[in-house]
């Protein structure tokens, strides 16, 4: 039987070359949290707000009743800041406050007298672990 001598070395190259990319040290792909990422002691925390669509109602629907109950007006309250909003399709908006902890009140009366009856509202209060994962990732590869 002949020997497969036209592909064998450079299969074999190529085999080792991928191994030993997988060996490399890995490069960051993004860029490290800016420092003060996760504030710490500054009076504030983040709380994540889904804001679930009421699907009985059509988008022009609920944005019209958003309207007359001053949704657009009252919210987010003045000097909360908005981290991120997002819309998830299938389930509504995901909006993520910066909240100074003596505002907490306001934030949720914006939410029951504006947005309920457009949406069904979940609260969750969250925090900023990227900058603590990525530490704690790097000291589980030493």
């Amino acid at each position: 039987m002949p020997k497969p001598a036209g592909f064998a070395r450079p299969l074999a190259a190529t085999l080792a070359a991928l191994l030993f990319s997988f060996t490399l040290p890995a490069q960051a792909q993004n860029p490290a949290p800016p420092p003060g990422a996760t504030p710490a002691g500054d009076g504030t925390f983040l709380l994540t707000i889904f804001l679930k669509h009421d699907e009985s109602k059509t988008l022009p629907q609920i944005n019209q009743q958003l309207k007359e109950q001053g949704y657009f007006k009252q919210f987010p309250p003045p000097g909360v800041e908005v981290v991120s909003w997002y819309v998830m399709m299938g389930i509504g908006q995901v909006v993520t406050l910066r909240v100074p902890a003596d505002r907490l009140r306001e934030v949720n009366r914006a939410i029951e007298s504006t947005a309920w009856g457009g949406y069904r509202t979940e609260f969750y209060p969250t925090y900023d672990y990227k900058a603590a994962a990525q530490k704690l990732r790097e000291e589980m590869n030493k």
